[in-house]
């Protein structure tokens, strides 16, 4: 498995935020923290390759939102926020060397966190990030690789992921106050606590189970689920509504 990350912005103080107040980064604690992150990739056996590219964006180090990486393709995304639509030119070159690439273009808005794979099927939040025509862009591209694109309505918050992700299971863990779950019956779901509204965001890395040490109640949930559970301070990322599945992507 290959990680791409990207380094934190020396910019990273005027990153956007939409449903969040905006509140003081540490840079320094911040690039510590990437430095632990990315150490734990290694320790799940990824190869992490961290890019540089586009350090003067302040949110590029949500290099998720960026591209969705299929078996058979890269997709480079349309971002949804003026500020990072640079991004995608700089980590496209890096996706070439591993997939073949298809882009979605204007008016069609996309990000990486509103994509999320379960087997051959795509959920693709309708977020402020992404719209309608960028879901379709998606499904025209991926449907002709075996994909069906399922569309699932957000509230509340800034992509998909933050409030959904595949536990190891198969089932789903949610919150079932930022999405339409309506669209997602057919799996099984697992709603977070409501004292932890951000924790549905988790990243899997193999069978072990990655989430902020800031929802500690969660990961003892989960612990009491069976699954392989490891924390990691990502607080700086979390003040500009980041986590931890936007800041890899993660090609295998």
């Amino acid at each position: 498995m290959l990680a791409l990350t990207h380094i934190p912005s020396p910019n990273l103080e005027q990153c956007q935020r939409t449903f969040i107040a905006p509140a003081p980064i540490d840079f320094g604690r911040a690039l510590k923290q990437h430095e632990t992150y990315c150490a734990m990739l290694r320790r799940c056996g990824a190869d992490v390759r961290t890019l540089t590219v586009n350090r003067d964006f302040p949110d590029s180090v949500f290099i998720e939102d960026t591209a969705v990486v299929l078996d058979e393709v890269a997709v480079v995304c349309s971002m949804g926020a003026i500020s990072r639509r640079g991004e995608p030119a700089g980590v496209e070159p890096e996706l070439r060397k591993h997939r073949a690439v298809q882009r979605i273009e204007l008016p069609a808005t996309i990000e990486g966190g509103d994509v999320l794979r379960v087997g051959r099927r795509l959920l693709v939040g309708l977020s402020a990030r992404t719209n309608e025509s960028g879901c379709a862009g998606l499904a025209a591209i991926a449907g002709r690789f075996g994909y069906e694109v399922v569309a699932v309505p957000v509230r509340h918050c800034l992509h998909l992921k933050s409030a959904c992700a595949p536990l190891p299971d198969g089932r789903l863990l949610v919150n079932p106050a930022w999405l339409d779950a309506t669209a997602l019956e057919e799996f099984g779901l697992v709603s977070i606590l409501d004292a932890e509204p951000d924790a549905a965001n988790i990243l899997l890395l193999d069978d072990r189970v990655c989430l902020p040490a800031a929802h500690p109640r969660t990961a003892e949930m989960l612990q009491q689920l069976g699954f392989n559970v490891e924390t990691i301070d990502v607080s700086e990322f979390a003040k500009a509504e980041g986590c931890v599945t936007c800041l890899s992507i993660l090609i295998t």
